[in-house]
């Protein structure tokens, strides 16, 4: 069997951890790693090694790719025109807390908000799991109390 290797983003997301993280433990020697030009690759056993276990025979089969049958995901963009600092202020809040109390599915949600004072306009950028960022717009709906 040919030797497999993972990238730093790849081992991240195997070991749940932040690529910040895996990079620093590979400039630490905790984590051995080899450099290929400006990126580093780690060999299926040096993994092994660190973790404690065994590691999956592909990426492929990593926690959040491990699903049955097809997988799809959103990328959305709602724009919120004329809405005032304050309320951009605490509509973002409420999103962020909604995603952070309804991460217990095992489908991740990532939001970020850009707020454009100048025109007053919130820019809401969704990116997960079709169902998930669905229940987040219904509630970004019934907070603007826009009828469905």
């Amino acid at each position: 069997m040919p030797q497999q290797y993972y990238s730093v983003d790849q081992v991240a997301e195997l070991l749940d951890l932040h690529v910040r993280t895996v990079r620093g433990y590979v400039r630490d020697g905790r984590l051995k790693a080899t450099r290929i030009g400006k990126q580093y690759r780690i060999a299926r056993e040096d993994l092994e090694a660190f973790a404690g276990r065994p590691a999956p025979s592909s990426p492929a089969s990593a926690p959040s790719a491990r699903r049955e049958g097809r997988h799809a995901e959103a990328s959305v963009i709602a724009r919120i025109d004329e809405i005032g600092p304050e309320a951009a202020i605490r509509l973002t809040n409420t999103v962020m807390a909604a995603i952070a109390h309804g991460q217990d599915d095992g489908e991740r949600l990532r939001v970020e908000t850009v707020y454009d004072e100048e025109r007053a306009v919130l820019k809401v950028i969704i990116l997960g799991g079709l169902e998930s960022t669905a229940e987040l717009l219904k509630i970004i709906n019934a907070l603007l109390g826009q009828p469905e």
